[in-house]
């Protein structure tokens, strides 16, 4: 049996990434035999403090390699590093000969190459892969809005991790096509780089009449949660409810803004009883303005035959059939209403969801993850 070392550096919150992590490892661990090492990014010694400034944290070197030559893994896997698994360990782990392989979730790398805002906006008016956009009279890359500090460190970071994967025989996995065309075509990357998405272990709930649309996720502006309200409330569904779960920093504002009894904000609750709402709402609603990675929501609602209605954006589509009806140009708001009045006719979509289900189905299972996996622990770079 094949033999993978997962190592992940969890969020301070924990977000969809953390989640996607740890229900593959329950995946990995019935085909593999998995070894886990997690940390959290919690300062706890002068050695995490340091590794923000050399980019090295030496304690955890030495945990993870004292691990790798007891355990001897045919490979090493990476999800997130920032900030306490930093990045020396990839310089221990190539002298060491040992095979790795790193999970790309989300474009952090791309959106904090550079100091400056310019380069990060390239020409655009916000991020499409992190929704930045440029405050006024400001020239610094402020990735991260409530610090100067966090932000430079993590411009330095990426700066050194992009070098890595561009200089080393390191493979790299990412959610979807569009990523790996990005990569490509950005940095030159375009070796070595597999397509395989977050499995997501669907369940079929009971399902009981409803009356109500959902969107769950962040509350932002970057979401498009504005514009999908103000869509909502001039569709045909304007006298049911529209459930949006989740927080973020537009809730306070969206909530003045629409004070309505129908639009209702639950907050963030738990993975279960998100799902068994998205499984009995008469569809799921999303207007991001970003590329997105794997919506969980889009295929969470897919595997319960749910109608979701999302933008054509970045790799989004790649979760759809394409002979689905309710993705929507990005953007376009009268668009997004036509695909919300469409829902409106129960009968005229009834015929695309199950179509929707066997394809989401198949996109995610679990032995074309595994298989996908087995070739990258095979394949010589």
């Amino acid at each position: 049996m094949k033999k993978i070392l997962i190592i992940h550096n969890k969020y301070r919150d924990e977000g969809g990434e953390d989640i996607a992590v740890s229900n593959e490892i329950e995946l990995l661990k019935k085909y593999f035999d998995v070894r886990v090492i997690i940390y959290k990014n919690k300062i706890k010694s002068i050695s995490d403090i340091l590794s923000l400034i050399f980019l090295t944290n030496y304690s955890l070197n030495k945990e993870i390699m004292n691990t790798v030559n007891k355990f001897n893994p045919d490979i090493v896997y990476f999800n997130n590093t920032w900030f306490r698994i930093s990045l020396g360990i990839f310089k221990k782990l190539i002298a060491n000969n040992n095979k790795i392989l790193i999970k790309l979730h989300n474009f952090r790398y791309d959106c904090t190459k550079s100091l400056l805002s310019t380069i990060h906006l390239d020409g655009e008016e916000f991020c499409p892969a992190c929704g930045f956009s440029q405050y006024k009279l400001h020239s610094f890359n402020k990735y991260f809005k409530e610090s100067y500090l966090k932000s430079l460190f993590a411009i330095y970071f990426n700066k050194k991790y992009i070098k890595i994967l561009q200089n080393n025989k390191i493979s790299i996995a990412v959610l979807t096509e569009f990523h790996k065309n990005f990569l490509s075509r950005k940095y030159g990357i375009k070796d070595n780089v597999y397509v395989i998405p977050n499995f997501i272990n669907g369940t079929e709930l009971q399902k009981n009449n409803s009356d109500y649309l959902i969107y769950a996720g962040r509350i932002s502006n970057e979401k498009g949660v504005k514009e999908l309200i103000e869509a909502f409330l001039n569709s045909k569904f304007s006298m049911h409810r529209l459930k949006i779960l989740g927080t973020g920093p537009a809730l306070v504002e969206l909530k003045k803004r629409f004070p309505q009894e129908n639009i209702m904000f639950l907050g963030q609750l738990p993975n279960t009883e998100t799902v068994n709402l998205i499984s009995n709402s008469l569809g799921v609603l999303s207007a991001t303005k970003l590329y997105e990675g794997q919506p969980t929501l889009l295929c969470e609602a897919l595997l319960n035959e749910i109608p979701c209605i999302f933008p054509n954006s970045g790799g989004i589509a790649e979760f759809l059939p394409a002979s689905y009806p309710l993705t929507f140009k990005q953007y376009d708001y009268d668009d997004l209403l036509v695909k919300i009045n469409f829902l409106y006719d129960k009968n005229e979509i009834d015929n695309y969801l199950f179509e929707g289900k066997q394809y989401i189905q198949k996109k995610l299972d679990k032995s074309y993850i595994i298989n996908k996996y087995t070739e990258v622990i095979k394949n010589d770079i």
